[in-house]
């Protein structure tokens, strides 16, 4: 079978593997469908602080496919069952895990695309308790992006930062997968929603999403708009995930008592923080990372229902995996790159 395999650092191939043999105890045969790009994937081809990996490695952290086959022990999905994959490979017998939070799994042997193979193949056995059935409604793409982008911000929004209706989120990025996701969540909850973008193509596409205010950060200080935007008062949570770049600005951004929830540093993992100010407005800084299966059922569930819808930017094959990390690295992206990987059965 086909599979995009990194062999050294900004070493990206299409190989031929073995396919996978029949499932085991406990497992499923999953035909992947369609595979979300994160900057995961990016710092994976870059070659970025992952010690432990061995090459080469299949790439691909998020994605959803069919079920084809299932090992003995497995009633928890059925052969033709359209699925979401549960991105790392969590123990399932811990406490949070058998609590249903295994992004705090105790023993987690690791996250797919990054120490084990991902899922950018045509097939994989995987364990079935990774798998999450999408719902009647929810299509090959909305259950591909429930694991990272949806449920990523669905676990910070309301899991962590507790986002009420009402109040006031300011989001950054709102041209990223996650920051598309987190203005559409954040909209219908209730809030009003302030975001950047660094163009303005992007900030018309940001209040089409619902964003109640866009800001371009290229052309102005994001901190000073969002003050006057508050009347001084500031937001009560900050979506951060650009990281050092922004990091200053965001706290500056919160009113008294507020809350800032990060599950990101691609501007770099290291930023002062002013300590006077975090204790003197009583602030509250959250991390966050990844989701429970249970972000990814309510994030699915949304999707059937309409309330929110992935936003595509573009959708490419096996061939053109290289044009897409260019891209990504030069944040020409409004949305999510997608993989669709058609029916090796019907090529």
């Amino acid at each position: 079978m086909r599979a995009l395999q990194l062999v050294g650092d900004r070493d990206l191939r299409l190989t031929e593997v073995e396919a996978p043999g029949a499932p085991g105890p406990g497992e499923a045969t999953v035909a992947i469908r369609v595979v979300a790009l994160n900057h995961i994937d990016v710092w994976g081809w870059r070659g970025m602080a992952f010690a432990k990996r061995k090459l080469p490695l299949t790439i691909g952290a998020e994605a959803a496919g069919v079920v084809e086959a299932i090992g003995p022990g497995v009633s928890s999905v059925l052969p033709g069952q359209l699925v979401s994959i549960y991105g790392a490979r969590t123990c399932g017998l811990c406490r949070p895990c058998r609590e249903g939070r295994d992004n705090l799994c105790e023993h987690v042997a690791g996250v797919h695309g990054f120490h084990l193979d991902g899922f950018a193949c045509e097939r994989i056995n995987l364990p079935a308790r990774q798998l999450v059935p999408a719902p009647p409604g929810c299509d090959a793409l909305g259950a591909a992006l429930a694991p990272v982008t949806f449920g990523t911000v669905e676990h910070m929004l309301f899991d962590n930062a507790r986002l009420e209706p009402g109040e006031t989120v300011l989001v950054h990025a709102g041209g990223s997968g996650i920051g598309s996701a987190a203005i559409q969540l954040a909209k219908r909850h209730g809030a009003t929603v302030i975001t950047t973008v660094g163009s303005d193509e992007k900030a018309d596409r940001a209040r089409a999403l619902g964003a109640d205010h866009v800001i371009n950060y290229r052309e102005e200080r994001f901190e000073g708009a969002v003050r006057k935007l508050t009347k001084k008062r500031g937001v009560d949570v900050v979506f951060e995930h650009v990281g050092a770049d922004t990091w200053a600005g965001s706290m500056l951004s919160l009113k008294r008592g507020g809350r800032l929830v990060t599950c990101g540093s691609t501007s770099g993992v290291s930023a002062p923080t002013n300590l006077m100010m975090l204790f003197q407005q009583q602030l509250k800084l959250l991390g966050s990372f990844g989701c429970t299966m249970g972000n990814m059922r309510d994030a699915m569930q949304k999707m059937a229902r309409g309330l929110v819808a992935p936003v595509i930017d573009t959708e490419i094959g096996f061939d053109d995996i290289a044009v897409a990390l260019d891209r990504m690295e030069s944040r020409q992206v409004f949305g999510k790159i997608v993989l669709k990987i058609e029916d090796a059965t019907t090529r």
